[in-house]
């Protein structure tokens, strides 16, 4: 079988088409990310999963972004209603960690049970006044300190139920003012500033297997190009930071970057990202992805399967003894 192509896809509606299906298989991407477009009921997205896999004849990862409160693609009444990170933390105070690891290891429960694999969480970013609100209470904190042990719980939580967690943004979009969506950040923090606080975090989880990169320009480190496509800040994600992990884009089709998508995911890969995200599942957009990537090799297929294989199966769990446990968390009645 041939290697994978370094891309993530998105899937175009609740159940995988013939068509689809055979384009996928040509395209061979490494992976897929479901949104709520993809989701209906657990039979239908078990069904979708299976199917996805099928058609590139592979375990393929399957990523989807459930952070929990306005971030979370599984909704009742199938599945629980979260409040936003931040929200919780706050509610939670010094237990906040724990309040975290039980939250993301229901959260793993879930999502093992539909053939869901990989959660785009936990946003390692840190709140600040100047946040914007796309990402403010998506935060799991207002300090480095506070970030990085929400975090590491709700990284470990993720993994004891058997799911990949992929930490975000790198090297920190807390500072951005913007929504990224729609326009590219500009964070004007000096190197030291960043290197302290904001990039701190990402140091501090440096070994946890997969990173989501930022679409945030920081003019201290490459006064050009934001972190997604510049070799100049991915270099030091990976010395100065020390992330080794598999490195993946934030979705290259986003308003923050500009040009062609043949040419973003061609700058991105070049620059030293592992993998190039597309999420909306439009066709013609796919293709011009797929035209900038290359196959899996060297680096970035190590990568690749070290992160495949870095969640085990699901520790023993008792989901009632964890619901109640977290909501003593919350009332601070632990």
């Amino acid at each position: 079988m041939s290697a994978p192509t370094a891309a993530i896809l998105g899937c175009e509606g609740l159940i995988l088409g013939a068509d689809e299906a055979a384009f996928f298989r040509a395209a061979s991407p490494w992976g897929f990310i479901l949104f709520a477009r993809n989701i209906d009921t657990p039979a239908q997205v078990r069904r979708l999963t299976n199917d996805l896999r099928a058609a590139v004849g592979r375990t393929a990862p399957i990523f989807i972004d459930q952070e929990g409160g306005r971030v979370q693609r599984l909704r009742a009444p199938h599945w629980r209603e979260w409040p936003d990170p931040l929200v919780q933390a706050r509610a939670a105070g010094a237990m906040a960690h724990r309040a975290m690891a039980l939250r993301y290891r229901l959260i793993a429960q879930e999502l093992r049970d539909l053939g869901i694999d990989a959660n785009c969480a936990p946003t390692c970013d840190i709140a600040t006044p100047d946040t914007h609100r796309f990402l403010h209470d998506r935060c799991l904190g207002t300090t480095t300190n506070d970030v990085i042990a929400s975090a590491r719980a709700c990284a470990d939580g993720l993994r004891d139920g058997g799911v990949l967690p992929v930490i975000k943004h790198i090297p920190g979009h807390g500072r951005a003012s913007t929504d990224s969506h729609l326009a590219l950040p500009r964070v004007d923090a000096d190197a030291a500033q960043l290197h302290a606080e904001d990039f701190a975090v990402f140091r501090a989880l440096a070994d946890l297997p997969v990173a989501m990169t930022a679409h945030v320009l920081y003019p201290a480190l490459d006064p050009d190009l934001p972190a997604t496509l510049s070799a100049r800040i991915i270099g030091m994600i990976r010395t100065q930071i020390g992330f080794d992990g598999l490195l993946m884009t934030d979705d290259i089709s986003m308003g923050a970057l500009q040009g062609s998508l043949r040419g973003l995911t061609e700058t991105a890969l070049a620059a030293g990202c592992d993998m190039a995200l597309h999420c909306n599942g439009k066709r013609a957009e796919m293709e011009a992805v797929l035209e900038g990537c290359t196959p899996l090799s060297g680096k970035a297929l190590t990568r690749a399967l070290t992160a495949q294989g870095w969640a085990p199966d699901p520790l023993p769990f008792d989901t009632n003894a964890a619901l109640a446990q977290l909501a003593a968390c919350d009332a601070g009645n632990v």
